[in-house]
């Protein structure tokens, strides 16, 4: 699949088959419409389009977090969700496809417990910062806050799977508890909301 401008263009995968057009511009969007997979065109203001822009954002800023100097196990975990991230893209482009699969939610699960159980008990609101790579984490939790806001206004009107929306759920909450492992790893303190600050 081809992101442009947060949008799967150009692109048609069924049943693993794939067609790649070498053109980058078709001028077939200049009207204000885009096509999706399965050949249909939709509003570039509908929904879908701006689930498929949160999602592929997302992934972008994941992309920035690679870059920082991670602990492997970390940048496995993260390649990996940006598969998943691409693969939801495909669901949205493709209406009526799955490509996210319970497992994938479970494994979540499994590597955000994984972390918790690494952390001190959490007792203070915090502030997104501390090192520069949980700075980019927090960026990363909004934005996939933001993506699952608008995959459920979208299920409204048109039914986005359950594993989707669970994956996004679950993928939050494991991006807090990967933005305190990563300030730990850089022996760095989070940043303690304090109620009582005055300018």
């Amino acid at each position: 699949m081809i992101y442009n401008g947060g949008i799967i263009s150009d692109f048609r995968q069924v049943s693993g088959m794939a067609n790649r057009l070498s053109k980058i511009y078709t001028r077939t969007g200049d009207s204000g419409t885009t096509g999706l997979g399965d050949g249909s065109r939709i509003a570039k203001s509908d929904l879908r389009v701006a689930a498929m822009g949160d999602v592929d954002e997302l992934n972008a800023v994941i992309g920035m977090l690679l870059v920082e100097a991670l602990p492997n196990d970390v940048r496995d975990c993260l390649l990996g969700i940006q598969h998943d991230l691409f693969d939801l893209g495909g669901e949205l482009c493709m209406p009526g496809h799955t490509f996210i699969q319970a497992g994938r939610v479970t494994l979540l699960e499994l590597t955000l417990d994984g972390w918790n159980e690494q952390l001190t008990p959490l007792k203070e609101f915090i502030l997104p910062g501390g090192s520069r790579a949980a700075a980019v984490c927090h960026l990363a939790r909004t934005v996939c806050r933001r993506a699952e806001r608008i995959l459920h206004a979208l299920h409204a009107q048109s039914p986005v799977t359950p594993v989707a929306l669970q994956y996004v759920n679950r993928l939050s909450d494991l991006l807090f508890v990967l933005c305190r492992t990563l300030n730990r790893h850089a022996a760095v303190p989070d940043v303690l909301w304090n109620n009582q600050h005055k300018l």
